[in-house]
């Protein structure tokens, strides 16, 4: 089952519960809450105050996904009622299995994110650990990059890892999503696609919700 998480990072905040519509109308089944440091990635998003003021104006589940140094210190901090999913770095948690049973034992699923650089090979310690594997389709820190193609491969091998292994976490890809390659996606192994400004700077988003309408059948 296919499921839209489009990043919140890329709506306009000064009409949020207009944009946490357009998410919903386009057929979304999480919020993607990207989270800056300014050290791991280049850029500084927001913090765990922002990303609870969420609460109350949408009843979808929060996909946290932490692009931070240490991120064991602030995991607390983003555990709420609506909060589904935690994912952290590998490159950034030199402590990876630590860090996934912090998020797990605090009331979240654990998630584990690839930069597209980092070979698949440096997860297989922690498969049985994870709720989902973040696949990076574009290098983090800023919004609107062009899909790396080599994700797609990448993808694959991911799924033939997960069926081999019997295991059950969920593929998300993140970074230069849209309509053109979402169905290639979906072929390849993506069960959750991470959307900003494909879908937030798109005037109509019938073809979001038709595309994962149809990915329900």
């Amino acid at each position: 089952m296919a499921i839209l998480a489009p990043s919140i990072l890329a709506a306009d905040f000064s009409v949020l519960a207009e944009e946490l519509g357009k998410a919903g109308r386009a057929g979304a089944g999480l919020i993607h809450v990207d989270v800056m440091d300014g050290h791991f990635v280049p850029n500084i998003s927001f913090g765990a105050g922002v990303m609870k003021c969420l609460l109350g104006k949408t009843s979808l589940p929060f996909d946290v996904h932490l692009m931070i140094e240490n991120a064991d210190l602030h995991i607390p901090d983003f555990v709420t009622e609506n909060t589904e999913y935690i994912t952290v770095h590998q490159e950034a948690c030199p402590h990876l299995n630590r860090s996934l049973a912090l998020i797990r034992a605090s009331g979240a699923k654990p998630g584990v994110a690839l930069n597209p650089a980092t070979p698949l090979s440096t997860l297989e310690c922690v498969l049985l650990d994870v709720d989902l594997v973040l696949i990076m389709s574009v290098n983090p820190g800023f919004g609107g990059q062009k899909f790396l193609a080599s994700s797609l491969e990448k993808i694959r091998r991911l799924k033939g890892m997960r069926e081999e292994k019997g295991l059950a976490f969920r593929i998300e890809v993140d970074g230069g999503v849209n309509l053109e390659n979402a169905a290639e996606l979906a072929a390849a192994g993506a069960d959750i696609f991470v959307a900003g400004s494909a879908l937030f700077g798109a005037e109509n988003v019938n073809g979001w919700a038709k595309f994962f309408d149809r990915s329900q059948n």
